[in-house]
């Protein structure tokens, strides 16, 4: 088996993938080669790469490497110490590069959130039966350390709650709908001009790519086996300005947040807008940047914050992995081997308890609001504040009212009764409140 030792031999390294990040890691191992072959113990070095087209310029020299157009290739090289798989998506070639690489008991490094999402509890077990190391810094938050934060610098805790901005599009988006008073579509055809949202964006602003990233962390910091489909998920798409705007008023920031906790009943994991209090540190963090916070029951509150994509972040993500693995230095893929992971279960999301915000646009005429208060009575939710802005007899008015603490299957069934009045004009907005 091909396991790197400290010594002077090289560390060699394979990349499949030579997009935005695979460019920038050869740009970082070449520009920082003393800096890494310090840390490292020897030097890092790139030796083989595969991608999808030749002859494309990608700003980095790549004469004399071996190339492979087939990547799964790359696992078989003989001149190969470890393999980088910067190649994306959870299954296609990604899988079975990664796959291939374990059983020919080479290390593998990934950025790769999708992958060990949606398949990392069956590759975690594979890497053990051979005992090869498997990295993924680079597919949480970018240049931020949160796996290595939470998996070994909180290693004594036990971690109550981890929660974060995970997307930088939808916090871009959102920070610029509020700064700019502008509505959503608008703002997001601006972000895919300016190349921060892709062509297709569902896989951001749907909660998709969050969702991934929190399935990761939410595996890290309660010691159990990744569960993608546990997380409940929500996007950005239904936040309007005017929402941004009430929230403002009323003390608040809307974001998109990724929450994981456990407590008695299990671990839930859910991802979905939230209003935080505008003197929460997560609410400062704005435009394309990603925050972590972690919450332990001797550390406290740790929070990190940093840019969550890029050459240089990810790049920055995938050389610590290389530095480690060169130095010997690797880590149980979820903190734990496979036979003291937890087998806690997953709380549903209609089992959620906590306060809400509602914003609904209803006709200005007499009992309207005794048939709304009438309803959150009869499943038990309590008012905290009610804000009406101004009056405009029969015509629509926006009604917002917050309320204290409640289960979540209460507020569904008020806000189906609520939605059905012929007094209310459109589909209610709701938006869960976190006091981060």
């Amino acid at each position: 088996m091909s396991q790197p030792r400290p010594g002077h031999k090289p560390l060699s390294v394979a990349v499949a993938g030579l997009g935005t990040v695979g460019a920038g890691l050869l740009k970082l191992l070449s520009e920082n080669a003393d800096i890494v072959a310090a840390r490292a113990g020897r030097p890092v070095t790139v030796g083989a790469v595969s991608a999808r087209t030749r002859g494309r310029d990608r700003g980095v020299p790549l004469d004399g490497l071996r190339w492979y157009d087939d990547p799964v290739a790359l696992a078989a090289d003989p001149g190969t110490d470890v393999v980088v798989e910067l190649i994306g998506g959870s299954d296609g070639p990604a899988r079975a590069l990664v796959e291939a690489a374990i059983a020919a008991g080479k290390p593998v490094v990934t950025a790769n959130k999708a992958l060990l999402a949606v398949h990392g509890a069956a590759i975690a077990e594979l890497a053990e039966a051979r005992g090869v190391p498997l990295a993924f810094e680079a597919a949480v938050a970018g240049g931020i350390p949160a796996i290595k934060g939470l998996r070994e610098g909180l290693a004594g805790n036990r971690i109550r709650r981890v929660a974060g901005i995970l997307n930088g599009t939808c916090n871009y988006i959102l920070t610029v709908m509020r700064e700019q008073g502008r509505e959503f579509a608008e703002v997001l055809a601006e972000a895919q001009a300016l190349g921060y949202a892709e062509a297709d964006p569902s896989f951001d602003i749907d909660g998709i790519d969050a969702a991934h990233k929190l399935a990761i962390l939410a595996a890290l910091a309660f010691g159990r086996p990744v569960e993608f489909g546990a997380v409940h998920v929500e996007g950005i798409r239904e936040v309007t300005a005017l929402d941004i705007a009430l929230a403002g008023e009323l003390g608040y920031r809307i974001k998109l947040l990724g929450i994981a906790s456990r407590d008695a009943a299990g671990i839930s994991a859910r991802v979905h807008p939230c209003m935080v209090p505008v003197a929460a540190p997560i609410a400062r963090v704005d435009g394309v940047f990603n925050a972590v916070v972690a919450e332990g029951d001797f550390v406290g509150r740790v929070m990190l914050e940093g840019r969550g994509a890029g050459a240089g972040p990810t790049a920055s993500a995938v050389a610590a992995d290389l530095i480690d693995l060169a130095r010997g230095r690797h880590t149980p893929v979820w903190g734990a081997a496979s036979g003291a992971l937890d087998a806690a279960p997953s709380v549903p999301m209609d089992r959620h308890c906590g306060a809400y915000y509602l914003r609904l646009m209803v006709l200005d005429r007499p009992g309207v609001i005794a048939d709304v208060t009438g309803i959150l009575r009869d499943e038990a939710i309590s008012l905290e504040s009610m804000l009406q802005r101004g009056r405009a007899p029969g015509e629509a008015v926006p009604v917002v009212l917050t309320t204290h603490d409640c289960e979540e299957a209460a507020m569904r069934a008020a806000l189906a009764r609520i939605a059905a009045l012929d007094s209310v004009l459109e589909k209610p907005a709701l938006i869960r409140v976190e006091p981060l």
